[in-house]
């Protein structure tokens, strides 16, 4: 993040002060309630659907929970959260979604330790889930909070340090969020939608076991890594990323998806071989140890086999780009 906007954000603030000076947290700047839940009314300029505010720092931040969905990221620092008892601990780059029946205190942070809260009102969140289309553990998140279908503590943590497209929006967000210009609610919608998107491309980032929303974690993790490795995915790997013994997540996936674990892998590297046959003028063969495999020959049978045509007869009807459904 750029340090223009580092210092920006490490500014002491009126209330920071009051706290270095010797007061407590004052929970009027809050709440109008006798239990500590933060109201979005409070801190919300008005009509405005989401903004952005740095953490209180240099105190121990009680107990408390939200009547909005809360997300926190970490810009510099870290930030320790206990929620549920559990000592959740927050670094650079790490992204945190709470909905509104989360209890949790956050200890002391320092001046370095840079969290900011986005507090949004629902509306905020109709064009992300939009964006996100389809069952997936952000969508199914929100979702569920957003209609208040649960009354239970959910949580989602993504530990997203070093992922580069997530890092600019999310300076892009805070920067505009902090030095309002036109557009910048729209704008900013449609980037928290591509956030949202981008972590849906890193759900193994997910750091989080509720089981409830554990198949669907896996499931998304599985695709993930197929997605990403499919030159040599191996299930033995994955079960051991994902803490899962082999069987129960071999079968897991068949389950799922129709379809096993090497049939999955087989589906993305023939998609990737029609795109490289359509678009380039690579030798099929150099195409074959593109997507992973050894043998030629086996790839040739397996191909012709699944679409009744050899890559060759597929690259000379297909030049134009299109592809056959997979």
């Amino acid at each position: 993040m750029r340090e223009s906007l580092i210092s920006q954000l490490e500014v002491i603030t009126e209330e920071e002060q009051k706290i270095l000076d010797g007061r407590n947290v004052s929970r009027t700047l809050y709440t109008t309630k006798k239990t500590f839940e933060v109201e979005a009314e409070k801190l919300l300029r008005d009509g405005r659907l989401i903004q952005v505010r740095t953490h209180t720092r240099f105190i121990d931040f009680p107990e408390h929970n939200h009547n909005y969905i809360e997300m926190m990221y970490v810009c510099q620092g870290k930030i320790t959260h206990f929620i549920g008892g559990k000592e959740v601990v927050m670094e650079e780059g790490d992204f945190l979604i709470l909905n509104q029946h989360v209890r949790h205190s956050i200890c002391c942070a320092s001046r370095e330790d840079l969290g900011i809260n986005f507090i949004a009102l629902p509306e905020f969140f109709d064009i992300p889930l939009q964006m996100l289309q389809g069952n997936n553990v952000l969508a199914d998140f929100l979702v569920d909070t957003l209609r208040q279908n649960s009354f239970s503590e959910k949580y989602l943590l993504f530990k997203l340090s070093g992922i580069l497209e997530i890092e600019n929006l999310m300076e892009n967000i805070v920067y505009s969020l902090k030095n309002l210009g036109k557009n910048e609610e729209k704008i900013n919608q449609l980037s928290m939608g591509l956030v949202f998107l981008h972590i849906l491309n890193h759900i193994d980032k997910l750091d989080y076991t509720s089981p409830q929303n554990y198949k669907e974690i896996v499931l998304q993790t599985t695709l993930s890594y197929i997605d990403q490795h499919y030159k040599e995915a191996n299930l033995s790997k994955l079960s051991e990323d994902l803490n899962q013994s082999l069987s129960v997540l071999s079968r897991m996936i068949k389950q799922n998806f129709g379809h096993t674990f090497q049939e999955l892998v087989q589906r993305k590297k023939f998609q990737k071989a029609m795109t490289l046959l359509s678009e380039t003028n690579l030798s099929i063969a150099d195409i074959v140890a593109a997507v992973g495999y050894e043998n030629s020959s086996y790839f040739y049978r397996k191909f012709k086999e699944k679409y009744h045509m050899s890559p060759r007869e597929y690259r000379l009807t297909h030049r134009n780009g299109d592809q056959i459904r997979i």
